[in-house]
């Protein structure tokens, strides 16, 4: 069964989240360099089935696109050339990164590993995911 794969974008790292087989769960999977990010996808997507590509949609307090919707839109470009046949949603991701510190701290996750930034963006990912899921 096809899973549903979620990215948290950024221009340094993306955060990955993925979803079990019958697509109820959403679990962060790992963090990728966003240099090597369509690679690393072409190589997940050759062993994984993937359903649907969901990716965050940054966006300020008002709902206007923020700064970072720049960065993403080439990306998106190159997604769907690269995979035409998996479809691409947009999902809001405002507030995310602040939600997953909370839930890092609500966690009990040591100091020094909330500073991990990649860390962070996983679990944004995962709540982008979860997001989704939700409001299917």
């Amino acid at each position: 069964m096809a899973r549903i794969l979620a990215i948290d974008y950024g221009g340094k790292r993306c955060g990955i989240a993925i979803t079990d087989e019958s697509k109820i769960i959403a679990s962060g999977l790992t963090t990728v360099d966003t240099k090597n990010l369509l690679s690393w996808l072409k190589d997940y997507v050759s062993n994984e089935e993937v359903e649907v590509f969901v990716v965050g949609e940054p966006k300020r307090l008002h709902g206007e696109a923020s700064e970072s919707e720049k960065l993403i839109q080439p990306f998106l470009l190159k997604l769907a050339d690269s995979f035409p046949d998996i479809p691409v949603k947009r999902i809001d991701e405002r507030f995310t990164s602040k939600i997953a510190f909370d839930t890092m701290l609500a966690s009990g996750i040591s100091k020094k590993k909330r500073r991990d930034k990649a860390l962070v963006d996983q679990i944004s990912a995962t709540i982008i995911l979860q997001d989704y899921l939700y409001n299917q």
